[in-house]
């Protein structure tokens, strides 16, 4: 048996014990998780087959670590123009033992969903402490003009 889920905008081809490794999702070690954007459920008699995701199914799966992936180094340059720039990007990641694939959520324990994707919910953001308004400066007292003077020319 095996299914196709999608996870950080990419699908896996996924059966029961699977290790992998997806985009980080946010979760602690240990902790389950189910996919519930599951595209098709193959169970050796037949295939399931969603329009575009089916809607009862889930899989479940146990996060076994958070981690980086290899460094991948960016470099650009332009002939003749002395111009050079390295930079680097570590991918973070989240590797997952796939449990069991269900047809049916209602088996599901309540266990955190992986939401991604434009359905996806926002998480809570610690609000800004907020500071009184700045009021606006006090105008400046007005100096009194200087008096002209006229230079002495030489006569």
């Amino acid at each position: 048996m095996y299914a196709v889920i999608l996870t950080g905008g990419k699908q896996y081809r996924v059966k029961a014990g699977d290790i992998l490794a997806v985009e980080k999702l946010g979760v602690d070690q240990g902790r389950k998780v189910h996919f519930d954007r599951v595209l098709l459920i193959e169970d050796g008699e037949s295939v399931q087959v969603g329009r575009p995701m089916l809607e009862n199914a889930a899989v479940e799966a146990e996060v076994v670590e958070n981690f980086k992936d290899e460094k991948v180094l960016v470099f650009k340059k332009k002939k003749r123009k002395q111009y050079r720039r390295t930079r680097g990007h570590r991918q973070q990641l989240t590797k997952v033992r796939i449990d069991r694939i269900l047809s049916d959520k209602s088996e599901l324990p309540a266990i955190h969903p992986v939401e991604d994707g434009p359905e996806a919910t926002v998480k809570a953001v610690k609000p800004k402490t907020v500071r009184p308004a700045k009021t606006a400066p006090k105008p400046k007292a007005a100096k009194p003009a200087a008096a002209k003077t006229k230079k002495a020319t030489k006569e």
